[in-house]
């Protein structure tokens, strides 16, 4: 009996591993879809002082939500990434078919999603956060909600792109469908780091963040699995 758990646990990782090896991999052959979620957050937050004010004392105040809607617009660029080209040569139909545990697949498919996506933005953000004058003392809240708040993002995002995996010119659709989802996250995430910037505790906003992610991580790939089969009729 242990034997047999012990080559369970394996073969889930294996097909983890697998999934998300092969992912990465297929990204990295399209550079220009993996750069250009990042040059739009970055041209978003560098002119947004250009169109506003650039008054420092002003864009502390706005850096938080400025930061924190420009990284969603951002990920939800990058959402044709999860599953259209996997669509396009079959690997998707495969991945439904196969004896395998289709969540085990698609977690590894929304880990590597934000790998590319929301990893850096959070790794880039401390820069445009000093471009935004935003004080150095919330920047850790800025990187905790980053690090909670985009993989939410991705896996609301997945839920999105698997109802409109087969439709063409789906971008509208699944703007439509995901934004509305993701207004709590971008709530409580930039509420976070206005808080951290007045000196006050943002624990409350920290531990909302974390049951999203808890929840998300157990829910939205059973209601990405639905999608796909609906998607693809199987």
């Amino acid at each position: 009996m242990e034997l047999s758990n012990n080559n369970t646990q394996f073969s889930l990782y294996g097909i983890f591993k697998t999934v998300l090896v092969r992912d990465l991999v297929v990204a990295f052959r399209h550079p220009s879809d993996l750069v250009n979620p990042l040059i739009f957050f970055m041209i978003v937050v560098t002119l947004f002082p250009l169109a506003v004010s650039p008054e420092k004392q002003f864009l502390a105040q706005a850096a938080p939500g400025v930061l924190w809607v420009a990284a969603l617009l951002a990920t939800l660029l990058s959402l044709d990434m999860l599953f259209q080209s996997d669509f396009q040569d079959g690997t998707l139909e495969q991945l439904l078919l196969s004896p395998q545990p289709l969540y085990i697949g698609i977690l590894a498919k929304v880990m590597g999603h934000w790998l590319l996506s929301g990893l850096p933005l959070t790794l880039l953000s401390p820069l445009l956060a000093f471009m935004m004058f935003l004080p150095s003392e919330a920047l850790p809240a800025l990187m905790i909600t980053l690090l909670l708040g985009t993989p939410v993002l991705s896996f609301i995002g997945a839920v999105g792109s698997a109802l409109t995996v087969g439709l063409r010119k789906s971008g509208l659709l699944l703007s439509l469908l995901v934004l509305p989802l993701y207004i709590p996250v971008l709530i409580f995430s930039a509420g976070a780091v206005q808080a951290a910037t007045i000196g006050l505790p943002i624990i409350g906003h920290v531990a909302l963040l974390g049951a999203m992610l808890a929840l998300a991580l157990v829910l939205a790939p059973l209601a990405i699995s639905a999608g796909l089969r609906i998607s693809l009729g199987s």
